[in-house]
């Protein structure tokens, strides 16, 4: 489906209660071949349509938004088909902050989100660098909090937003990998500038990046607000504050959301507005300062 002049977007067959409808890959047609945007999953046949949509033009470069599995896994097939550099802002746990590798270093681990240790990009692209490819001047962003090396990329005004800005659903933090303060930051660096739309990772396209952007400042905002009334009722585990605070949400998505909330309370706890018994972790318990 062609999304924007030069750009058809691809969406592989992987839905799920974490990826929506599937993960979109994006295909870039410049006058000197095609760049492509997050391979996806390893699907043979996802990747039988990323070839086909490139059709007569040489792959120059594939860009990822971030080593996630659904975003990563056909990297190397499809590099090895065409020969085409990878460009990523680094291995799986660069840009970690401060805080998220102390806690790893004490034993906090993710939950499963699906990380692809081995990925290794063949060009580190720090923030703000203008990648010249196939006739095209992308910018790449750094946007640490879903991972800490998240990168969005920027085709003129509109902004490949990778799973830093989703149509359909918030964005999943999940300590150590993701940062609740860094997202915020990250969301707020990108309202500071007018794009005309943003390509996301997973859901459709995004047709007032603006509004988008207030919106999930407003929803993390509210949900920390939330969390601070809840623990005025006495201490709690992320998973209880969970099921008190995501009444509508599925059973399948509670694990997640408890996520969401160890990233919030870390973040209060680094504020010094909770505390917690034991190391900070799913299993601890949080209660307010």
């Amino acid at each position: 489906m062609q999304v924007a002049d030069g750009v058809w977007r691809i969406r592989a067959a992987n839905p799920s209660p974490m990826t929506g409808t599937g993960t979109n890959t994006y295909v870039l047609r410049g006058r000197d071949g095609a760049v492509v945007i997050d391979p996806g999953p390893a699907l043979p046949d996802h990747l039988a349509a990323v070839l086909a949509a490139l059709r007569d033009a040489p792959l120059r470069a594939i860009l990822l938004t971030h080593p996630h599995l659904d975003h990563s896994a056909l990297v190397p097939k499809l590099r090895a088909a065409t020969g085409a550099q990878v460009y990523g802002f680094g291995r799986a746990l660069a840009g970690r902050s401060a805080v998220m590798q102390r806690l790893a270093l004490v034993g906090l681990q993710g939950g499963g989100e699906g990380v692809d240790l081995g990925f290794a990009p063949d060009v580190r692209v720090a923030d703000g660098a203008v990648l010249a490819l196939a006739g095209l001047q992308i910018e790449a962003v750094h946007t640490p909090g879903h991972m800490g090396g998240h990168l969005c990329f920027a085709l003129g005004e509109d902004l490949f937003s990778g799973d830093h800005v989703m149509g359909w659903a918030s964005t999943l933090i999940s300590p150590p990998d993701g940062d609740m303060a860094d997202y915020r930051t990250s969301l707020q660096r990108l309202a500071t500038r007018g794009w005309r739309q943003f390509l996301p990772g997973h859901g459709e396209t995004i047709a007032d990046p603006a509004a988008r952007l207030a919106e999930l400042v407003a929803h993390r905002r509210a949900r920390e607000t939330a969390i601070r009334a809840a623990l005025q009722a006495g201490p709690a585990r992320p998973a209880d504050l969970a099921l008190q605070l995501y009444t509508d949400t599925p059973p399948a998505l509670l694990p997640a959301a408890a996520r969401n909330i160890l990233a919030h309370l870390i973040d209060l706890h680094d504020r010094s507005v909770v505390t917690s018994a034991g190391p900070l972790g799913p299993e601890a318990q949080f209660k307010i300062i």
